[in-house]
């Protein structure tokens, strides 16, 4: 893990680091315990960095000096660490996809295997995913927040979840703040005369992959979501 770290004024300490490595939520938690402001950066903003500057190569030295650079000259805001709760989500969240792979696999499997071995540990396996994930989404952990914005037509608890773990400043932020962050917020392509089409572009995609089925299905259901789909598209 990349992390410099740089005076500001006479004793206050900013460190700037990348979220890589698997030491990130020790890290990230001491030294917020310590009173270190924390500021994380997306590993693309500072290789884009890196090569605005002509820096091409990729050493951790490298990286390193290029963050330190970024919490110098940038605007860069700390955030709180996660709390244990949230990162316990994210692992429950990783575990479930792991094992709705797995399920379609071992079905996928089992539906052209031939010998009866084969055929019983398919189904064994099968079972026993079942049983795996009942006992994920009956964690108490999940309730709370998760079941209020499942409340709302057309986002169901698997959605509800990745919401949750991929934005948990969802209630801090202003409706342009959210979509920007989720990278739901069109960005525009203008020079002088001519003006290209807005697209989307960055953000979180592990949200937005969660809320693509939902956002299809709300319009239908939910009447505040189809009156605002209709509104978007009569605005072009």
């Amino acid at each position: 893990m990349r992390c410099p770290v740089r005076r500001i004024g006479a004793s206050a300490v900013r460190v700037v680091f990348e979220p890589t490595g698997p030491y990130l939520r020790n890290f990230e938690a001491s030294l917020v315990a310590a009173g270190i402001e924390a500021v994380k950066v997306n590993p693309r903003s500072s290789r884009r960095l890196a090569e605005a500057t002509g820096e091409l190569a990729k050493t951790d030295r490298i990286d390193a000096a290029i963050l330190a650079r970024m919490g110098a000259v940038l605007d860069l805001q700390g955030r709180s660490a996660k709390s244990e709760t949230l990162h316990d989500l994210r692992d429950l969240g990783v575990a479930r996809q792991d094992l709705v792979k797995d399920r379609i696999a071992a079905t996928n499997r089992e539906q052209i295997a031939v010998d009866a071995v084969s055929k019983r540990q398919l189904r064994t396996r099968l079972k026993q995913i079942g049983l795996q994930l009942k006992e994920i989404d009956a964690d108490p952990g999940l309730f709370g927040r998760r079941d209020v914005l499942a409340s709302i037509p057309g986002i169901g608890t698997v959605a509800a979840m990745a919401i949750l773990i991929e934005m948990p400043e969802l209630g801090t932020l202003d409706n342009k703040q959210a979509a920007s962050l989720a990278g739901l917020a069109p960005i525009a392509r203008q020079s002088g005369t001519w003006s290209g089409r807005a697209r989307i572009r960055g953000g979180r995609r592990s949200l937005r992959t969660a809320l693509y089925m939902p956002a299809l299905v709300a319009p239908r259901f939910n009447s505040d979501l189809k009156q605002k789909y209709q509104n978007l598209k009569d605005a072009g």
